[in-house]
């Protein structure tokens, strides 16, 4: 499990006057990091960490500040836009580098002369996936999300009989994943309603989101080889807000016996910064489990996960339909929900992927699923918000939904806080749905 150690001193201040706000998401004792560039302009992508309202531009910074040779050899690569680099090190070189950049930014340092003029207003810069994701797996941890749903098809066995069990997963596909900010165009499919004598193959009309976080992961494993529970987070670089847009009416026809196929892979959505998992440390928070579940699998306990394996993390889902941007009006909260309400930790998710010996790479992404609360308002999907597309769900101002529209942009937020610890947030996720293309 990680510690706490003098980068999460809530009382430490930086050089960087915006990083200094109570509600900023980019303290100094955050420092995620993601893949960008100058808006606009052919150059080399390269790794930035972000800090207030701006970003370390760290090709700069390597040249530009006075570093140990340790960290100016983590460096190198982050300078040339390979975070992958830094992922596949070791779990205590990630720690130094955190550590160096803290001190660098931190009130009073003496690198401020040296790395002022690397920085960069994060509103000027654009973003990539911010590292090479080789494989994605999607998991179903949300118990209260299965639940819902699944009272939705099966109301008198909403659960299968394996959940409490075994994390639940399938593989996804790693070419559809975008940055936030990229839209999405409505996806076509093959459908088939109760009535309906043979599919149709038309646009997906119950176009959804799912509220959900993407685990990257660090060190591998070699094949054969399975991650021990007890050394799970080590394997953990950190994570990111994650949208796994979802056709609610092109799935229950293609899933069966399978599995989810085209109604998931046409797009899924993640956030440019990567909160690392050491950031994390001060809101860890004992596993969720009612007293009369079973008992995890013997490869799946560990005494350290039981008591701090979760993260209480907040999570918001808002929309910003086409009619509020004409009108000039902000957008609507859909949901609130928290990252503690997941059945398995993340380092159970890791833990089981690999203990067939199934080798995960440094960037692979996990989903978590998706992460409902146990309260109606607390739903991260339309499909529970609006009980299956029976209840529009109201934005005020005439508008509703129950499903997605075309020119809606869906936005995810999530932020961290509690007494005697710095809030610290993961940036935003957000896209926009585009119309179907023609045939």
């Amino acid at each position: 499990m990680n510690s706490l150690d003098h980068t999460h001193d809530p009382a430490a201040q930086s050089w960087v006057a915006s990083a200094n706000a109570a509600d900023i998401d980019f303290p100094l004792q955050n420092l995620p990091y993601a893949r960008a560039r100058r808006a606009g302009t052919q150059q080399d992508w390269r790794i930035v960490v972000a800090i207030g309202d701006q970003a370390l531009d760290l090709a700069k910074a390597a040249s530009a500040g006075r570093w140990s040779s340790a960290i100016q050899v983590l460096l190198e690569p982050l300078a040339r836009g390979d975070l992958n680099a830094l992922m596949a090190q070791p779990a205590a070189a990630r720690r130094a580098l955190r550590q160096a950049l803290f001190e660098a930014l931190r009130e009073g340092s003496p690198q401020q002369a040296r790395l002022q003029g690397a920085l960069i207003a994060q509103a000027e810069l654009e973003f990539s996936l911010p590292a090479r994701i080789g494989d994605y797996t999607d998991f179903y941890a949300g118990i209260h999300h299965a639940v819902t749903v699944g009272k939705l098809f099966r109301p008198d066995n909403p659960l299968l009989p394996n959940y409490k069990w075994v994390p639940i997963g399938y593989h996804g596909r790693a070419s559809s994943i975008v940055v936030s900010g990229t839209p999405l165009r409505r996806p076509w499919g093959q459908r088939k309603g109760p009535n309906d004598e043979v599919p149709q193959f038309a646009p997906s009309q119950r176009l959804d989101h799912e509220l959900e976080l993407g685990l990257w992961v660090a060190q591998g494993n070699a094949l054969g080889e399975p991650i021990p529970i007890e050394r799970a987070e080590e394997h953990l670089f950190g994570l990111s807000l994650f949208n796994d847009w979802s056709a609610r009416d092109i799935q229950p026809w293609e899933y069966q016996p399978l599995g989810p196929f085209l109604a998931k892979n046409f797009g899924s959505t993640v956030s440019p910064w990567i909160v690392c998992w050491e950031a994390l440390a001060p809101f860890r928070c004992p596993l969720e489990r009612a007293a009369d579940d079973p008992r995890p699998l013997p490869y799946l306990q560990h005494t350290a996960n039981e008591v701090a394996g979760g993260v209480d993390l907040q999570l918001e889902v808002w929309i910003h339909t086409a009619a509020q941007r004409a009108a000039g009006r902000g957008p609507t909260r859909l949901a609130c929900s928290n990252m503690r309400h997941m059945y398995w930790t993340a380092a159970q998710l890791l833990t089981h992927h690999a203990s067939n010996g199934c080798n995960l790479q440094p960037g692979d992404l996990l989903g978590t699923g998706t992460l409902s609360g146990p309260l109606p308002e607390q739903a991260g999907s339309l499909l529970e918000l609006s009980q299956g597309g029976r209840q529009a769900v109201d934005l005020g101002e005439g508008e509703s939904r129950t499903f997605l529209q075309d020119g809606d942009e869906l936005s995810l937020r999530a932020y961290a806080e509690r007494p005697g610890a710095r809030r610290i947030g993961l940036g935003a996720c957000s896209g926009l749905i585009l119309p179907a293309l023609a045939r």
